[in-house]
């Protein structure tokens, strides 16, 4: 990576940054007409990018009561007032958090400081709790989602300091430590971590280990640049794809009409 943009051997700079392509990666994960509990920052402009480009109903759900609004403008935070923009429903926090305990939110969009092998993140503390390198900002809504919501994306960086064999803390529940974990754990049966989109590729989870799996690499990246960038053992699918750059119309809409002011990319 240089001055921002990917360069890869026998070929030009890409015209987009890293910024730009995990949202246009994000996007295209959100599906019409189903609902998406949107955190703060690349997932609000993925959901924003995902309704002009291929999912006009997708009905982004926010922390602060703000159910179905139209991201005609982007918000600075989930309890801002675009957030309720000719939204279907205006509650708070708590209706939010049911809404997701009685199973009607299938999409959670999460960010993390660290992620292990079975999805467990990590945006609380860095080293010891009491004696901590780093006191990062914590929960907010983010254990409710990865806890309750039927599928929960990450989207983060990706290299060994946050792809880590352990998390320091758990703040939000992945699959714990393996198989049946969450079930123990009193968490809703079918629930849990579903992608991880990064900087150098998409990840899943093997359906009997829960453990973490590659499935497709961004493009210009290779299958031993992420495992190099990875703390401990990705399993690979049988058949990894490489993800389409962001077309030109998505890159138009993100720069034009998304994010026109630049407060993101």
């Amino acid at each position: 990576m240089q001055d921002g943009r990917f360069k890869v051997e026998n070929r030009v700079d890409i015209p987009y940054n890293p910024t730009e392509l995990l949202i246009c990666t994000a996007a295209r994960l959100m599906p019409d007409s189903t609902t998406a509990f949107i955190g703060t920052g690349i997932p609000l402009l993925a959901a924003a990018l995902a309704q002009r480009m291929h999912a006009p109903h997708l009905v982004p759900i926010f922390e602060f009561g703000g159910t179905g609004a139209i991201l005609e403008r982007i918000p600075i935070a989930v309890g801002e007032e675009n957030t309720f923009h000719r939204a279907v429903a205006a509650s708070g926090i708590c209706d939010i958090v049911e809404t997701a305990q009685r199973g009607f939110v299938e999409f959670g969009f999460l960010g993390g400081a660290q992620i292990d092998q079975y999805g467990n993140l990590n945006s609380t503390v860095i080293g010891d709790y009491y004696h901590p390198k780093v006191r990062l900002p914590g929960s907010g809504g983010a254990n409710d989602v990865g806890s309750h919501c039927w599928r929960t994306i990450a989207i983060m960086r990706h290299d060994k300091k946050r792809f880590v064999e352990k998390v320091d803390f758990i703040t939000t529940p992945g699959y714990l430590d393996g198989p049946g974990a969450r079930e123990r754990a009193g968490l809703p049966p079918g629930t849990g971590p579903y992608r991880v989109v990064t900087n150098l590729g998409v990840m899943g989870f093997d359906a009997e280990s829960k453990r973490m799996m590659l499935l497709a690499t961004q493009p210009g990246i290779t299958v031993k640049m992420v495992l190099e960038n990875t703390a401990f053992e990705m399993l690979l699918a049988t058949k990894i794809e490489e993800n389409p750059p962001p077309t030109e119309e998505e890159l138009r809409i993100l720069r034009e009409e998304v994010d026109k002011d630049r407060l993101y990319i």
